[in-house]
């Protein structure tokens, strides 16, 4: 696994390296990148990245789970969870970057 994780801070100083945008402009860029995402996701509304993937909302169902250490049961309730499907382009970058 690596060690290292991209973050926001390094989305914003590439944007800087590539563009040439300020510092604080970068970073607003970011933010607003995310922020949009973030609100279209949470009208339930897909959003897809073309060559990168699609960001879903699914609906999971109410369900009977189990403690594990106890083995009692407990209900689990309804709820929306995101989910990320990776693109063919990103899946093949991915594979290539492991061989």
């Amino acid at each position: 696994m690596p060690d290292k994780t991209l973050t926001r801070a390094d989305l914003s100083e590439a944007i800087y390296q590539e563009i040439g945008l300020s510092r604080s402009e970068s970073s607003q860029l970011v933010e607003t990148v995310i922020d949009e995402i973030c609100t279209t996701l949470s009208q339930g509304e897909a959003v897809k990245i073309s060559s990168f993937g699609n960001f879903l909302v699914r609906q999971k169902k109410e369900r009977i789970g189990r403690n594990p250490k106890t083995g009692v049961e407990v209900p689990i309730t309804a709820r929306q969870v995101v989910v990320f499907h990776a693109s063919h382009v990103l899946k093949d970058k991915v594979d290539q970057a492991h061989k």
